[in-house]
């Protein structure tokens, strides 16, 4: 298992709502540049929902990512599932099995994001890159 590790850029930008009964549903587009161990850019789409109730909400994203990861170039698909139970979060996001190509064909692995201080966005990658010919 590696670890890859650095800051990323995001543009959320909202495409539909639907506000009714205490929930908003919403869709996204998201763009994203990513630095570090991770050097690429991403696009997909998000789709959320948001209650009544403060701090409860929950989303799911596919993303595409294009670029470079410890020096191997190609594109793999994030999968993310999210919810916040009154403030309390729960995140996973997944590499999509068998989404990997070029030098990235068999990749696997998790994403953690981490929202610091003024609202920086980092990112903490464990994958692991295996042969694809299997």
């Amino acid at each position: 298992m590696s670890v890859a590790r650095g800051p990323f850029d995001v543009k959320l930008a909202p495409q539909s709502n639907d506000a009714s009964d205490g929930t908003t549903l919403g869709r996204l587009t998201i763009e994203k540049q990513f630095h570090g161990d991770l050097e690429g850019t991403s696009r997909g789409e998000m789709l959320s929902a948001g209650t009544a109730t403060k701090g409860s909400a929950g989303y799911v994203a596919i993303e595409r990512v294009s670029g470079a990861l410890a020096g191997k170039r190609g594109t793999f698909v994030l999968q993310h599932s999210g919810t916040m139970n009154r403030g309390a979060q729960q995140l996973t996001i997944s590499v999509v099995p068998d989404s990997g190509s070029g030098e990235l064909a068999g990749l696997s692995g998790t994403m953690t994001i981490i929202i610091g201080p003024g609202g920086r966005h980092d990112y903490e990658f464990e994958y692991t890159l295996s042969d694809s010919s299997a």
